[in-house]
């Protein structure tokens, strides 16, 4: 699944993570000042501004800090492509592989577009900051707003709206094609050696579904962990400056940096509650694919064959798919009252976190909907697992299925129940109903 594509999995993913955990620090302790001496901002009006003279009024000061601002992020993105550059180049050089092109700079590609699109996404929460305090503004003072300024926000949000579409739909069809190479490769790989799996129950279905599956899934997975990490890292320090707004908690009293700590711990209390109410899921989900899989199988055989497919067996196969689906129904229905109830009182969490300082005023309009807005954002990206728990589930059932192509082709034993239905399969005998495990 990981060796036909990347080039040596494990040491890739790891020192990606640890390569990643270095640029960081790096950047935060000492790179982030770097930027005077080195960056080419100047080149594309993106320079540092000169010392503000003390007598500067207050729009020349405002000036020269939006111009800091400019200078600063242009300068991380040169660090960034930098960083990125270096390990991509590294793993080109030193360790060569037929897909290296889309999975290693592919994938730097995919992680770059990611954090620009959510550096966007934080632009978008500072407008809705500006906008709902002018709102506030022109609603309790009629006439302090001017139409001219009012109407300026609507362009400002279309102007980092319509690249954030613009860029997000290119990045979704790149994406998609990085997937497809990526079943490719998977394809590519296990037909190289047919021979070696072609006995294993399924085994075409297992090339072909369950790679498109695999590939699918982890389109949608893998983007979505990707973001997650990446809100986190942009809106976290976020949530912590706007905290500061808010002095107070309900029932605890005054706290310092409170929701962020409210957002991290709800989020820990909704991912150990869908965790163990969906636990038995990955082998249902697994032993659904079995039940499937053995009564598709046995039609197939009735097509070129009279003697099989006949009613009783039919009967007995179909009775094993409405078993299982019928337990499965039983579980998504408590993992889907636990899931939903919770995520549904998630929506009131903020508001109940930020009640002293609403019914006291200590916050305008625009800082609730800042706060409101980021706090979903990190909260929403620690509950990666709640909101993904169903589809990974599948990719769980999925994986179980091809490891036991990479058994195989490794020479090791085949799965325990790969050997039971192999078995089975042997002896003529039709797979029985029994317990998902």
């Amino acid at each position: 699944m990981f060796v036909s594509f990347f080039p040596r999995p494990r040491l890739f993913f790891s020192s990606f993570v640890l390569w990643s955990l270095f640029c960081i620090l790096l950047w935060y302790f000492a790179a982030k000042d770097w930027g005077h001496a080195v960056s080419l901002g100047g080149l594309f009006g993106f320079g540092y501004p000169g010392a503000v003279p003390p007598d500067a009024d207050e729009a020349a000061r405002t000036a020269a800090q939006e111009a800091l601002s400019w200078a600063q992020g242009f300068w991380f993105y040169q660090y960034f492509l930098l960083a990125i550059g270096i390990f991509v180049g590294s793993w080109m050089v030193f360790s060569p592989h037929t897909w290296a092109r889309w999975s290693v700079a592919g994938s730097a590609l995919i992680f770059f577009v990611n954090w620009f699109l959510v550096q966007l996404d934080v632009m978008i929460n500072g407008w809705f900051g500006v906008f709902y305090d002018m709102v506030q503004n022109a609603l309790g003072n009629p006439g302090s707003v001017e139409a001219g300024d009012f109407y300026w926000q609507f362009i400002v949000f279309l102007r980092i709206a319509l690249v954030y579409v613009f860029f997000g739909t290119l990045f979704r069809f790149f994406v998609s094609h990085f997937i497809f190479r990526w079943r490719t490769a998977m394809n590519a790989y296990y037909m190289s050696q047919w021979q070696k799996l072609r006995h294993i129950e399924g085994a075409a279905q297992r090339v072909q579904e369950d790679t498109m599956r695999f590939a699918s899934i982890a389109e949608g997975l893998g983007i979505s962990f990707v973001d997650s990490i990446m809100t986190l890292i942009a809106f976290l320090p976020l949530l912590w400056v706007l905290s500061g707004h808010v002095q107070e908690l309900p029932i605890i009293g005054e706290v310092s940096q409170g929701l962020v700590f409210v957002a991290i711990l709800w989020s820990v209390i909704g991912t150990t509650l869908v965790a163990v109410a969906g636990i038995r899921l990955p082998g249902l989900e697994f032993r659904n694919q079995r039940v499937e899989a053995a009564y598709r199988k046995e039609l197939v055989y009735g097509e070129d064959h009279a003697e099989r497919a006949d009613p009783p067996t039919i009967r007995e196969l179909y009775d094993n798919v409405r078993k299982n689906y019928f337990r499965l129904y039983l579980n998504y229905m408590y993992f889907n009252l636990v899931r939903i109830f919770y995520l549904q009182l998630g929506v009131l969490v903020p508001y109940f976190a930020l009640a002293p300082s609403i019914l006291s005023g200590a916050i305008t309009l625009g800082i609730l909907q800042q706060i409101t807005r980021a706090f979903g954002r990190v909260e929403s990206s620690f509950q990666y697992l709640v909101n993904s728990w169903t589809t990974i589930v599948e990719l769980m059932s999925i994986y179980k299925r091809l490891h036991a192509f990479e058994a195989t082709i490794k020479g090791e034993p085949l799965p325990e129940i790969d050997r039971h239905y192999l078995e089975r399969e042997r002896k003529g005998v039709q797979p029985e109903d029994q317990p998902a495990t």
